[in-house]
């Protein structure tokens, strides 16, 4: 932004500008009218014709002082030497002037106002005195429209600063609230996918079980439509939980996040579905609410590839950890032993669990086994809470 650009002003606060300038020049105007009439020169043409076209032509010049402040400056200073009227033109034009607070122009003009007063003898009767007065008069009045001029084109500055700063704060408070857009679009992006890639994952390994199996008991085949519908309104139920989040009020509580302790409702819940899977835990203690969250969606990520890929197969996970050491999760899965059409894969899953662990500060290691199956296996520091609060 170009600071030597004053604001562009209304016509109103352009007209009580030039109004108040010729205020200002109407009391010395008469008061010289009156001197003039009390000496026997009396008063001429030039005092009730020239005077006041000098000031008019001054305050008309003032149009334009923002456009061109030195020119017009220099202009009204020089030529209300010859008008008394247009005394307050020129104190006007030198404040216009020094706004900009550049001391090299307002002391020329300054300099040149002064000057030229001493010449206003030739157009007007001068009382008798000393130089030195003569000069102190006119030289107060140039340094006071200075020094007005300067604290106006300080002000303008300071607010022009404030103003860039709010406008810089409100873009930065615009990028911020953006940013936090996009990490909770992210954040639910992942929750969606880790809740309906487990829940759809049964849905078509119990499907694909009722498409594959001619052998199935009516009962048998009950049981697997009613898992298919219990799980498929779940994945609902848990989508909406999620979205929930999106359309609730500032005050409304998230829902409830997995923790460490749903583990076990999660394993049972996949042996519901038909998964062969058994838990082992040593884990001795509780962990954080990241930590534990963070294993329960490493336990749904592996139940969710297991289902997937190896369907009919057997899945082991291992808890094993103590506070103030780590906490390690282990999903193997043996070879599947139905063979069924492959799933559609995403692709995100192994990503975003990636993401999760390395920002909860841990290791991920995913590979297949020697036999064929697969082994997922991860490691969360499990730091101890007292050691936390005394660092």
């Amino acid at each position: 932004m170009n600071t030597d650009v004053a604001p562009r002003l209304g016509w109103w606060q352009q007209t009580w500008r030039l109004m108040a300038a010729a205020a200002v020049g109407i009391p010395l105007w008469l008061s010289i009218g009156v001197v003039m009439r009390g000496q026997s020169t009396g008063t001429g043409p030039w005092f009730f014709i020239g005077d006041p076209l000098v000031a008019l032509g001054c305050l008309t010049a003032l149009l334009w002082r923002r456009r061109f402040p030195l020119g017009v400056a220099m202009t009204v200073a020089i030529a209300s030497t010859a008008s008394a009227l247009a005394s307050g033109a020129a104190f006007l034009a030198l404040v216009s002037l020094s706004t900009r607070r550049r001391p090299v122009e307002s002391g020329v003009v300054g300099l040149a106002l002064v000057t030229a007063s001493q010449f206003a003898g030739g157009f007007y009767p001068t009382p008798p005195g000393p130089l030195w007065l003569a000069l102190a008069f006119p030289a107060l009045i140039a340094g006071i429209a200075v020094a007005v001029g300067m604290a106006i084109g300080a002000r303008r500055v300071e607010v022009r600063s404030l103003r860039d700063r709010a406008e810089s704060a409100e873009r930065e408070q615009s990028a911020r609230a953006a940013q936090a857009r996009a990490l909770e679009r992210n954040r639910i992006a992942r929750e969606m996918h880790d809740v309906l890639a487990h829940r759809i994952s049964l849905v078509a390994m119990q499907a694909g079980v009722l498409d594959h199996r001619g052998d199935l008991t009516a009962e048998e085949n009950r049981v697997l439509v009613r898992g298919i519908a219990e799980g498929s309104h779940q994945a609902l139920e848990e989508l909406r939980d999620v979205l929930g989040v999106l359309r609730a009020d500032p005050g409304r509580p998230e829902p409830p996040q997995p923790s460490f302790d749903r583990v076990p409702d999660l394993v049972a819940d996949a042996r519901t579905s038909g998964l062969d899977v058994t838990l082992t835990t040593t884990v001795k203690g509780t962990p954080s609410d990241v930590v534990g969250r963070t294993c329960y969606r490493i336990v749904q990520e592996g139940l969710t590839n297991a289902a997937k890929h190896a369907p009919g197969a057997h899945v082991h996970i291992t808890l094993e950890g103590t506070v103030g050491d780590s906490l390690d999760v282990s999903v193997r899965n043996s070879p599947a032993t139905t063979a069924t059409a492959p799933p559609p894969a995403s692709g995100f899953g192994l990503l975003g669990l990636t993401e999760r662990i390395t920002l909860a500060g841990g290791q991920l290691d995913h590979h297949p086994t020697p036999d064929g199956g697969y082994l997922l296996t991860a490691r969360l520091p499990w730091p101890n809470p007292s050691h936390e609060k005394r660092a």
